[in-house]
């Protein structure tokens, strides 16, 4: 299984509402179409966390044929008020918001 963390900010407040959008989002064949097998959203202090896991090391590849469905492009826009940037000086894509994995352990 592959994972990817995104981290940004968000108000602690907006965690329903971050929530509901991406029930919504991941009743649609949408998760499917990206490989994703497990979606976990985490906040802690102002920063949002948002834990994918993915069928196969070829996540990244199946989000940037899936980011042009308009359900993605929605969620996408539906996110901006809630979610920003951890940096915005650096941010371009969600790939600038990734986390390194730099230990990882399995039993």
């Amino acid at each position: 299984m592959h994972s990817t963390l995104i981290v940004a900010r968000m108000s602690p407040e907006s965690g329903a509402d971050v929530a509901g959008l991406f029930a919504d989002f991941d009743r649609t064949e949408m998760p499917h179409r990206m490989g994703t097998r497990r979606r976990q959203l985490f906040a802690y202090r102002g920063l949002y966390f948002h834990l994918q896991d993915f069928e196969a090391d070829n996540g990244g590849a199946l989000i940037e044929r899936a980011k042009d469905d308009t359900r993605f492009v929605r969620i996408s826009d539906d996110l901006k008020p809630y979610i920003e940037a951890y940096d915005p000086a650096t941010w371009r894509s969600p790939a600038d918001a990734m986390a390194t994995r730099f230990y990882s352990w399995e039993a």
